[in-house]
């Protein structure tokens, strides 16, 4: 599956986008997991500071 989103990326309008991965801790358990985001290129930091929030 993750082929088929890299393959699209690189080709025609996907030169715009970029996938954010943010580390996430849980407030419950202490163990961290990741979260996966495909936004435009414009909005990256907008995104990896809504993931800090």
């Amino acid at each position: 599956m993750a082929k088929k989103v890299v393959a699209t990326l690189k080709t025609g309008k996907g030169k715009e986008y970029s996938k954010v991965i943010t580390m996430v801790k849980s407030p419950k358990t202490g163990a961290y997991s990741f979260k996966e985001l495909i936004v435009h290129n414009d909005h990256v930091k907008d995104a990896i500071n809504e993931a800090k929030a």
